[in-house]
């Protein structure tokens, strides 16, 4: 099956027309996108979009040979002139099933939001499901095997492709492509970046794909640290590393405090951003939890680890850590690294990147410091992924 993408942006482009923004004004080239429309082996048009016909010729299309159009949602974009020849445009009720000439099966899939979704299947096999922007699947059976290909709305609901994970529908060899993508992630490298991490891609506009080869894509890394300063946007980062893959356990390091409102907000905002498949653990025993099959962990985060560590082997007294406090710190630090290393969890952790600004007044700041550096320089050595999270920007150390 023979897929060509017309278009890959939101429904008014990217960039927007008159918007002023830093991504819409660094969307140039391969990274201005038009309103997202999919050819099918030159029969099925999936979304008519302004300019489809020149959209095909571009692309090295026609949309002569198309047979049926079909849309997965009311137009919500600029008016859209039918291209002389080209079949009327609508839509099929969800769960109902259509046969074209070419041969082509396609049936509605219902989403939860305003839309319909396509699962198209060629005469050789080929499988694709299409989505529209803002649906993710509702009330899906589990296909009989994974789609060869997805296209869908990555960016803006990664749950559904975490959904699509937890049902089957979605493998290891599933090509996941980003559509619709509007303003709401830096294009370019940014854009990549987040979607390798979901382990899908976004290819530019007139791209023609082949259903069931391998894309290319990069493994998704299976072990990620995620380092930056107070509020720099590491946490938002490493819960968005995890957001499109089923049951993650969040990890919470800090445990509770009662009576403290400020610190019942903060914990109150992470657990919002959070999917609310995903359940949390609140413990300081890491190792077990690694060395555990299972479903992804979140850990959140290391420097509140190590104070839990250096608590308990007294490292805060000078003479209690000279005389056996660094032999047991060094000892849990080196189990918590060998559970690292020896894990077959998906983990990504957050840590706290410190000793670049003032020298702590106390020998007890001072030896804090230095045991989160080499924490932090350890746990690093065992990742395939490290990055490092400023202003909210996330620069790749390692991966």
């Amino acid at each position: 099956m023979e897929l060509t993408l017309l278009g890959t942006g939101a429904p008014l482009g990217l960039p927007r027309p008159g918007c002023p923004c830093a991504a819409c004004a660094a969307a140039r080239g391969a990274d201005a996108r038009a309103a997202t429309s999919l050819l099918v082996d030159g029969a099925l048009l999936l979304d008519l979009t302004p300019g489809a016909a020149l959209a095909a010729a571009r692309a090295g299309r026609s949309l002569s040979g198309v047979r049926q159009v079909l849309l997965t949602h009311p137009a919500d974009g600029p008016p859209v002139e039918v291209p002389a020849g080209l079949p009327d445009a609508g839509r099929v009720p969800d769960g109902r099933e259509l046969t074209l000439i070419s041969g082509h099966k396609v049936r509605a899939v219902p989403m939860d939001a305003p839309g319909t979704g396509y699962e198209v299947v060629s005469l050789e096999g080929g499988r694709l499901l299409y989505l529209p922007r803002g649906g993710a699947p509702a009330g899906m059976a589990p296909p009989p095997r994974p789609y060869d290909t997805v296209v869908a709305d990555v960016v803006g609901r990664p749950d559904g492709l975490a959904r699509l994970r937890a049902l089957g529908a979605v493998g290891p060899d599933t090509d996941i492509v980003a559509v619709h993508l509007d303003h709401d992630v830096p294009p370019g490298a940014e854009t990549a970046r987040r979607l390798a991490a979901a382990g899908a891609r976004a290819v530019p506009d007139g791209t023609t794909l082949v259903a069931g080869a391998s894309p290319g894509v990069p493994p998704v890394p299976r072990r990620t640290l995620v380092t930056g300063g107070a509020r720099s946007g590491k946490s938002l980062e490493a819960e968005r590393r995890l957001a499109s893959f089923p049951d993650g356990v969040y990890v919470a390091t800090s445990g509770t405090r009662d009576g403290d409102a400020e610190w019942a907000d903060r914990v109150s905002t992470h657990r919002d951003r959070r999917p609310g498949s995903w359940r949390t653990e609140e413990t300081c025993e890491l190792a077990p939890l690694l060395r555990e099959d299972g479903p992804p962990l979140l850990i959140d985060c290391l420097s509140l680890w190590l104070t839990d560590a250096m608590d308990r082997v007294g490292a805060w007294d000078d003479d209690t850590w000279a005389r056996e406090g660094r032999k047991a710190l060094r000892e849990r630090v080196a189990e918590l690294v060998g559970a690292v290393r020896a894990t077959r969890r998906n983990v990504v952790a957050v840590t706290n990147e410190v000793g670049a600004g003032v020298v702590p007044a106390t020998a007890a700041g001072r030896r804090f410091r230095d045991e989160l550096g080499r924490l932090n320089a350890a746990f690093a050595d065992e990742c395939e992924q490290v990055l490092l999270v400023v202003s909210g920007q996330a620069l790749v150390l390692r991966g």
